[in-house]
């Protein structure tokens, strides 16, 4: 039988080193020690997946199954409710779910930003990815023929970069989030301290997938060097937590500094961004815009990211009792509560 329709009990999971999602599903399945096997994607295996729709890394295949499944936040999701109690990585307390729930969110569609702007837009990180995502995925190439794929992936990613809003002018806000997500975690994260408690989180998982890249593209790792070397550790750490235990906070219990920082950040650039992207959807406009205290900013719109809002406000209504009210106090202190409680 081939690894395509293997029926081992293990879950075969595809994607690059390269892509921040990729690294953050893998991270969660080695924390929670659920078994699989990790597969570069290559042209030597290109054709088991091309009909996955929407063809993007990671792809999951589930024991037993033939398809590919991709998405890595339904999918982190889908292996909670598949392994219960295994390990989890959902914080037991609901209203630091959601808290964690919406710093993973930023993580994907913000912090992603930083990935995408320091790879395609700086000499250095422009050679550096392109080859080493094509060593990767194209591993049968060699000199000119390397250079050449390395060239015409490179190509395609910056001229993507506007789309989602990585251009000279945005560079200044999407330069300073990074640097202060920096800071914020280098207060905080170690071996055994996390966003949620002494054990990693969703949210945790997901600033990790973003840093993971960025940690090793020339530019932001000097960075990361030169400001945040512990945080350079925690995402070496965090790669393989299979052998971390630890404990969430209790609720009540009082949130880390760096978490409330983080989710303040949320509330500075994550959250407005996300309601001027689905004002200008509304109005039908192509275009979003809006000004931080860092510069101004705009970008194409997005419908994904409009269904991003309405999901982290669906998930803050479902929230009942003396967690509802203690996040609500928690995302008013942050400034996000005004954007999520509609």
């Amino acid at each position: 039988m081939s690894d395509a329709t293997a029926n081992d009990g293990r879950y075969r999971l595809l994607g690059s080193l390269g892509s921040p999602y990729s690294m953050k599903l893998r991270a969660i399945m080695r924390y929670r020690r659920l078994p699989h096997d990790w597969v570069l994607r290559t042209t030597d295996n290109r054709a088991e997946t091309e009909d996955v729709r929407p063809n993007l890394v990671p792809m999951l295949r589930y024991p037993g199954e033939d398809r590919y499944r991709v998405d890595s936040t339904p999918l982190a999701y889908d292996l909670e409710a598949r392994h219960p109690g295994q390990r989890s990585i959902i914080p037991d307390d609901p209203g630091l779910a959601f808290l964690s729930h919406l710093l993973e969110d930023m993580a994907d569609e913000w912090l992603t930003k930083s990935m995408f702007h320091y790879r395609w837009f700086y000499g250095a990180d422009i050679d550096y990815a392109s080859h080493w995502i094509a060593d990767d995925g194209f591993p049968h190439c060699r000199g000119a023929d390397r250079d050449a794929v390395a060239k015409q992936f490179a190509d395609r990613q910056i001229g993507r970069m506007p789309i989602v809003g990585c251009t000279p002018e945005n560079a200044p806000v999407i330069e300073d989030s990074f640097h202060r997500i920096l800071a914020l975690l280098e207060s905080r994260v170690s071996a055994y301290d996390f966003l949620f408690g002494s054990r990693p989180s969703l949210g945790d998982f997901g600033i990790f997938g973003q840093l993971k890249p960025l940690s090793t593209d020339p530019t932001p790792m000097a960075i990361m060097r030169a400001e945040a070397m512990k945080t350079e550790s925690w995402v070496r750490q965090l790669d393989d937590a299979s052998g971390i235990e630890g404990a969430w906070l209790a609720p009540g219990e009082d949130l880390p500094p760096a978490t409330l920082g983080l989710l303040a950040l949320a509330g500075e650039y994550y959250l407005p961004f996300l309601l001027a992207n689905a004002a200008a959807m509304e109005r039908g406009e192509k275009t979003l815009s809006l000004t931080y205290a860092a510069g101004p900013y705009s970008q194409g719109t997005f419908g994904y990211q409009v269904k991003c809002l309405i999901d982290l406000r669906r998930r803050f209504a479902e929230l009942s009792g003396e967690a509802a009210a203690r996040t609500q106090a928690i995302l008013q202190q942050t400034g996000c509560l005004e954007a999520l409680a509609h």
